[in-house]
Order: C-alpha cells, then sequence, then structure tokens
C-alpha cells in the first residue's frame, strides 16, 4: 500500500457530501472531535475482523442490522434496548440454523449520514437540498433546517458514545443471556400464526435443556451470559469520519475510531473516489457494496485497493440487486472474485434493491421480496460452490409499519399506523424474527447440501 494519511481523501472527487458554507465553524468542529475520544478501539476492530474472516471460510456467520438512518428525536434507551434485544433473537435463530457463531454488527452508533438520489428536492414549486440525515441536517423543509450544519457531529458524536455505552453493558450485564434469549422467541412463536416455527424453537429449547443438565449454564459458563456485539455505518461524511481517526500504537496503523466497521456505499465506491481513498487506509474491516452497475473490472480495482494484502476478514462484499435480479448479476461477481483469488466475505442486502412506492404513497419493501432476494442469493451459493456468509437488514425492535408482509400481513392501507423512519422502510421486530427463521432454513438447506457434496466426493 502506498503511503497513506488520513487527509488524502480531500485531493480525491468527492460526492453525496455537504457543502458547507460556514468554512470556519466546520474547521472548529473538525478540531474539537480531533481532540474526542474514539468511539471504538484497534483491539475491537482486529477481533471483529479475524471473525469475519471465519465467516470468509463457513466458519461463522454474519448477522448485519439496524436503522436505515438514526434520527437525534427518536433516540432512546428503550429503542437501543429493543433493536438490540431482536438482534440477539435473530442471532440465536440462526446459530442453530448454520451451526456456527453468528458475528452479530448493528448498523448503530454512527449510522446519521444518508446518499439521496438528488441533491435537492422541489416541493410545490420550492427547490431546496436534500435531507441527508441528522448529522448533516433537518428533515424540514425550511431553508434553514436543510442548510448543512457542522455542529450536528458534535451531537452525533455524544449520541454514538451513549448508544455505545449502553450497548456494552447490555452485552456484558445479564440482558444478554442466552435463556433470557430464547424465552424471548418462545413467545414469539406461540402466536398461532407461527406454527411452523414453533418445531425449530422447540429444538432450540431441547438443547438449551441438555446443556443446562451437563452443568452448562450463564453461572458456569460466562460465554452463555454475554456477547460480542460490534457496530458499524456507511462512511459518508468524511469530516466526521476523519476527525475521530486515530493512529493505534500497537500496530502503527490508522483506525477509523466512528465505529467497528465501515462500509462504502454503491453511490460512493469510484475507485479513484474519496471515500474509496480513505477506507483503503484503515485498519478496519470495511464493507463494499455492490449493487447491478458494479462491473467486473471496478470490483477487481476495488479489491486490489481495499484489500492489497488479500486479507482474511477484512473485506466484505454486500450484494444489494433486487428480487429477480440477483441471477443476472451475482454469479459475475463471484466469477470475478474466483479469478482474483480475493478473500471476501460474501453478505446478502435483500432491502435495497426492493424499495417501491405504495399506492398510498409511502415507501415500503414487501416481505416476500426480500425474502425471496435472501433465497435467491443463497441459491446461487450453492449453485457455484461459495459461501453466503451473512445477512444485511434494514431493521428496528419496534412495532413499525413501514414493510408490507410477513406473518401478520401487513398490508398497505397500515403503513401509515406507525410509519417512523426518516428515510427508508425498515422491517418491524416480528418481520425480523420471522426472517431469521427463514435464513435458517436456508443455512440448513446449505449445510446439507454440503454434507451431500462431501459424500458424493
Amino acid at each position: 500500500m502506498s503511503e497513506w494519511h488520513k487527509s488524502d481523501w480531500r485531493a480525491k472527487p468527492r460526492v453525496q457530501m455537504p457543502d458547507y458554507t460556514d468554512k470556519e465553524a466546520l474547521a472548529e468542529v473538525e478540531a474539537r472531535l480531533s481532540q474526542y475520544p474514539p468511539l471504538v478501539f484497534a483491539g475491537e476492530a482486529r477481533r471483529l475482523k479475524r471473525q469475519l474472516g471465519a465467516a470468509a471460510r463457513g466458519e461463522a456467520f454474519l448477522l448485519q442490522g439496524g436503522d436505515c438512518a438514526e434520527a437525534f428525536d427518536q433516540f432512546s434507551a428503550d429503542a437501543i434496548r429493543d433493536t438490540f434485544k431482536v438482534m440477539l433473537q435473530m442471532a440465536m435463530v440462526l446459530t442453530y440454523g448454520a451451526k456456527v457463531p453468528v458475528v452479530k454488527v448493528g448498523r448503530m452508533a454512527g449510522q446519521f449520514a444518508k446518499p439521496r438520489s438528488a441533491p435537492t428536492e422541489t416541493v410545490d414549486g420550492i427547490e431546496l437540498p436534500s435531507y441527508r440525515g441528522d448529522i448533516i441536517n433537518d428533515l424540514a423543509f425550511t431553508p434553514e433546517a436543510r442548510t448543512p450544519d457542522p455542529q450536528k457531529m458534535l451531537q452525533a458524536y455524544t449520541q454514538a458514545a451513549a448508544t455505545l455505552n449502553l450497548l456494552r453493558a447490555f452485552s456484558t450485564g445479564g440482558f444478554a443471556d442466552i435463556n433470557r434469549v430464547h424465552s424471548w422467541t418462545l413467545g414469539f412463536t406461540d402466536d398461532a400464526k407461527a406454527a411452523k416455527y414453533r418445531e425449530m424453537a422447540s429444538r432450540i429449547q431441547d438443547t438449551l435443556d441438555f446443556m443446562a443438565a451437563a452443568g452448562l449454564t450463564a453461572e458456569t459458563q460466562h460465554e452463555l451470559g454475554t456477547v460480542e456485539f460490534y457496530t458499524s455505518h456507511e462512511a459518508l461524511l468524511l469530516e466526521y469520519e476523519e476527525a475521530l481517526t486515530r493512529l493505534d500504537s500497537t500496530s502503527g496503523k490508522w483506525l477509523a475510531g466512528s465505529g467497528h466497521m465501515i462500509w462504502i456505499g454503491d453511490r460512493t465506491r469510484q475507485p479513484d473516489g474519496a471515500h474509496v481513498e480513505f477506507a483503503r487506509g484503515v485498519l478496519n474491516p470495511i464493507g463494499l457494496k455492490c449493487g447491478p452497475s458494479m462491473e467486473p473490472d471496478d470490483l477487481k480495482r476495488l479489491m486490489a485497493t481495499l484489500n492489497p494484502e488479500n486479507e482474511a476478514g477484512r473485506l466484505t462484499l454486500i450484494a444489494r440487486f433486487g428480487a429477480g435480479k440477483v441471477g443476472d448479476h451475482l454469479p459475475r461477481l463471484i466469477k470475478t472474485v474466483q479469478d482474483e483469488g480475493a478473500n471476501v466475505v460474501w453478505v446478502c442486502d435483500p432491502m435495497h434493491g426492493n424499495t417501491i412506492k405504495s399506492a398510498t404513497g409511502y415507501k415500503t419493501r414487501p416481505f416476500e421480496n426480500v425474502l425471496r432476494e435472501v433465497q435467491e442469493f443463497f441459491g446461487i451459493h450453492r449453485a457455484e460452490g461459495t459461501i453466503p456468509g451473512g445477512v444485511h437488514f434494514e431493521m428496528t425492535g419496534q412495532d413499525v409499519t413501514e414493510c408490507t408482509g410477513g406473518m401478520r400481513a401487513l398490508g398497505e392501507d397500515s403503513l401509515s399506523d406507525r410509519y417512523h423512519t426518516a428515510c427508508d422502510p425498515r422491517l418491524n421486530a416480528s418481520q425480523s424474527l420471522e426472517l431469521a427463521f427463514l435464513v435458517a432454513e436456508e443455512l440448513v438447506a446449505n449445510r446439507e447440501n454440503g454434507k451431500d457434496a462431501m459424500r458424493a466426493v
């Protein structure tokens, strides 16, 4: 890797970033942030990288989930707890299906900025800058609200620090006890419509009962009462990212101190662009969104730039194509990776390619389309003999009504009941857990397919 400094991105073409009109205020905020403690630590990022390396080999499975965009006015301990709780439930079900550890990574404590399809929007003949997330501007459609404000980075940092503090307490303070988590899941399967998931829940209970009889409980095994939980976000606002980047004294490498894992979006993955330039120099695991426009030559360049040493767990490719389109794009990208001998984690994001506008005017994502993309993703990896390493969902622990379908058959006429997202629609708690059961079925099928292949050999 060529010599790198955390400000090198400033000399590269930048997209999807705000133009701050008050340069002095921006410089003052960046200076203050650069003195604040990092939100995460290098040892944590290295540990996550090792676990993602295991996912690349099929020895672990990545569950990445959380908010589309974290909002300042919806910030609360209850909201953090509820999303964390659902992710623990999902992870338990997926662990049973995969029979390997599940790496838990939240889209939390940093997911404040959002790329937009257009730099401005027009309402009633008035054109204003697009809303780009609470770290940049406000949702209200006024000139004052839509003007990028660098002070909002300080509020984002404070909220991220508080979120991480609570997540660390939940992870080690007894809330994540394996038996407690499963009791929540049993409550879900009590629903008459969840009969098809009850059998798997019962098998999990049998396993826990056997472990308890053998003396393996949270009291005797620390690992059964605690979890490792990591945070991630799209590294979109590079002024914020640079200000929180620190030199790791142990390795002599740079750490993006804003989150354990950062990713590059489908709109900001230009090989010669600012976002790729920033991400290539930090030691954190890096995610790369791969949409339908990803060309093999660009993927080759990006893999060489972002993971020049071909390090296991360093690079996660997050495929997002849309239901019915996975077969048109994923096989050629898999071939590109195989031709290059690249070490990557393959992850399915079935959310971003499946956003539609409902007849009632609300953006939504049909549950059946989300599931279909996951099934296509697993099916293609089975056909190619490659490893599906994880899933990436936009979801919340709250009982929102933003995505249609699922066990409770949420219809378009119900979207307005509890539609709280500021950007994209999220799966609610029930839909998220149902999807985990369905993904677990795919993992079981994948495991059986692997056994059949070994017997054939």
